[in-house]
């Protein structure tokens, strides 16, 4: 499990905003599961997604998303991740693979996986709800915000330590929210 603990250059979670924010979280909580589900509704909630909100600029590290309040789906699990893993709570980062507009093309979705003691993995979107979309942490039921429907979507069942190459390349080549939404990354398999 120590590779879904530690702190690295995009889940960095050792700087001290981060550490801090993971903190005043986990103040008064009762035990490791409310924990992770405030620093999901934190994340899901309060940290606005780029595209929905038209934000700039486009961050990776969970200390940019953290200090910009914004980023893409795959920015928002690297800050989830970062919390959790700052309390001492095992933290992955999964994908999916979805269509844009319930068409080809298609595009990865970034999300994260959680180790909850009495439930095992357990996969959450912090993504950020709106109409038509809503994200829910009530282990053991999965709620994500989008199901697989079409042909050529999938839920890949790998769980990540970090994030998957081509997510960082698109996040740190683009100079802009619109640069991500043009060139979203998408991989057939993984």
């Amino acid at each position: 499990m120590d590779k879904f603990l530690a702190s690295s250059e995009y889940i960095d979670w050792d700087t001290p905003a981060v550490l801090e924010k993971a903190q005043v979280l986990a103040g008064g909580a009762a035990n490791s599961k409310d924990i992770a589900q405030r620093c999901f509704e934190f994340v899901r909630d309060e940290i606005k997604h780029s595209w929905d909100y038209q934000l700039n600029p486009v961050t990776c590290k969970a200390s940019d998303v953290l200090a910009h309040g914004t980023g893409y789906c795959y920015a928002k699990s690297h800050l989830l991740a970062a919390l959790l893993r700052a309390n001492g709570i095992p933290a992955a980062l999964c994908y999916q693979r979805l269509t844009i507009t319930d068409n080809p093309p298609f595009c990865l979705h970034g999300l994260n996986a959680i180790y909850l003691e009495d439930y095992g993995w357990y996969r959450v979107d912090p993504r950020g709800n709106k109409t038509g979309v809503s994200a829910e942490f009530c282990p053991p039921i999965e709620k994500l915000a989008f199901p697989i429907v079409k042909s050529g979507e999938a839920n890949f069942p790998e769980i990540f330590a970090e994030p998957l190459p081509v997510i960082i390349t698109a996040l740190t080549s683009a100079r802009s929210y619109q640069d991500v939404a043009n060139n979203l990354p998408d991989v057939v398999s993984i």
